[in-house]
């Protein structure tokens, strides 16, 4: 069995009202999927579905400690995920990703895998720029960090273009 099979819903059994499943992500998860910014995780997503007769609303919890890798000294670090996020599941004719939260699903839909938004919603909260948390935060953007030229020499004006302008008038 396939670490993402756990994470499929048989919906056609399922029956209108609140149905909760709780999943463990861990190593396998993470080696199953392609997460390259994650070196590993564990922690658990709580998913709450009300099934009605057009659609089913999901609402996913996920508390996850994962351990990420720092840009700027490439040490691992760990990084706590606490997320919450909607998604409706619409019944209709085909399959398409409606909105952001909205995504509809074919009426005669068997099963709905719940582990590629579950991934999506991992990948979210993982900022861009990884820093370790002993560099605190990194308020300096606009700061110049590397130049090719000293410092004496950047307002000091080459005394060939001054004789240059010189020829304009």
């Amino acid at each position: 069995m396939r670490e993402s099979d756990k994470f499929k819903i048989d919906i056609y059994k399922l029956k209108n009202g609140e149905h909760e499943y709780l999943f463990t992500i861990d190593k396998p998860f993470f080696d199953e999927l392609p997460i390259d910014d994650i070196l590993k995780g564990k922690g658990v997503v709580n998913v709450k579905l009300r099934k009605s007769e057009s659609l089913i609303e999901g609402e996913f919890k996920i508390e996850l400690r994962v351990t990420l890798e720092c840009d700027r000294s490439l040490e691992a670090f760990p990084f706590y995920i606490n997320r919450q996020e909607q998604l409706i599941f619409k019944f209709g004719d085909e399959d398409a990703e409606l909105d952001d939260n909205i995504v509809m699903i074919h009426r005669d839909k068997q099963r709905l895998d719940l582990a590629h938004y579950i991934y999506e919603f991992i990948h979210m909260s993982i900022p861009m720029k990884r820093l370790h948390p002993r560099f605190g935060e990194d308020t300096d953007e606009d700061e110049l960090i590397y130049t090719s030229e000293k410092n004496d020499k950047v307002n000091e004006v080459d005394p060939r273009w001054e004789q240059l302008k010189s020829l304009k008038k």
